[in-house]
């Protein structure tokens, strides 16, 4: 079933001068298995509303069902909700503190009352899952690389086998070969695990390379729930927002403008690739 979140809002400062919206009337659902985008400029609201998703923010108005339940009510587990949805943070690599790599991934299963035994089970595979073998376990976390830091510390959450996984720009920092890797062990995360992600960024290729869904954020407020050819139809409006649409896209547009007759809602390589092919009478075959 998911996370519903229904008419959910967040005010800070609430009854002072200082009072400020930080979500206003947010609803959408994640559904089982899906891959969401939650994209919006810096103060939009983006991290506040995934602290509300696995209860560690609680909203001022509005609710949050887990599997039709709310996490907001009465003697819910929020404990063992936390275990099932795994918020990732922007620069997980600081919060690595054990004295090994397979320690620190064990931290949060142990967490959950776990043994010893099932908790080292799942902590092995979790960092097979994110290409750290038998040779990583016994490294000190802070020797290890930037992107292998992130690696170990999505780890960590793994070892919990969340159901659903919400990632705040996690592709953050990295330069531009480290940007695909991580993006691609989300994917891969996704696709073997069939665990629902929600996926934070600014970067409008990412959202339009790997999200089925895109959630646009401005000001608090959900402006757009739809599908990447959908949101990406709204150039002007995006632009207004502080945002953009992927270059394709704008080269798309740019040809049309030419006089070229061509899709202006494509937003991937291969589906460039293919019309512009099309467009010349190729058929990208040899």
């Amino acid at each position: 079933m998911g996370i519903e979140v229904r008419n959910l809002s967040h005010i800070y400062n609430k009854g002072t001068p200082m009072e400020a919206y930080a979500v206003k009337n947010v609803s959408f659902t994640l559904e089982d298995g899906s891959f969401t985008a939650l994209i919006g400029h810096t103060g939009s609201g983006k991290s506040t509303l995934i602290q509300h998703l696995n209860g560690l923010e609680q909203p001022t108005a509005g609710t949050v069902l887990y599997n039709g339940e709310d996490i907001f009510g009465k003697d819910y587990d929020l404990r063992g909700l936390r275990g099932r949805v795994g918020l990732v943070f922007q620069y997980p690599e600081y919060q690595l503190f054990e004295e090994t790599v397979l320690k620190d991934v064990m931290f949060g299963p142990s967490n959950l009352g776990l043994g010893e035994e099932e908790c080292r089970s799942r902590a092995e595979a979790a960092l097979q899952s994110t290409g750290l073998g038998p040779d990583y376990y016994d490294r000190s976390p802070f020797e290890l690389s930037g992107g292998e830091k992130r690696r170990a510390a999505i780890a960590g959450i793994l070892a919990m086998e969340p159901e659903v996984l919400v990632l705040d720009e996690p592709a953050a920092g990295l330069d531009p070969k480290g940007r695909d890797e991580m993006l691609g062990l989300v994917s891969s995360i996704h696709r073997e695990r069939n665990m629902a992600v929600l996926l934070v960024s600014h970067n409008m290729e990412e959202a339009a390379e790997y999200a089925d869904r895109i959630l646009v954020m401005n000001n608090g407020e959900l402006i757009y729930n739809d599908t990447p050819k959908e949101v990406f139809r709204h150039v002007k409006e995006l632009e207004a927002m502080g945002l953009s649409v992927p270059e394709l896209t704008y080269l798309m547009h740019d040809l049309k403008a030419a006089g070229f007759d061509v899709d202006t809602d494509i937003t991937g390589l291969e589906d460039a690739r293919t019309e512009i092919l099309r467009l010349f009478g190729m058929t990208g075959k040899g």
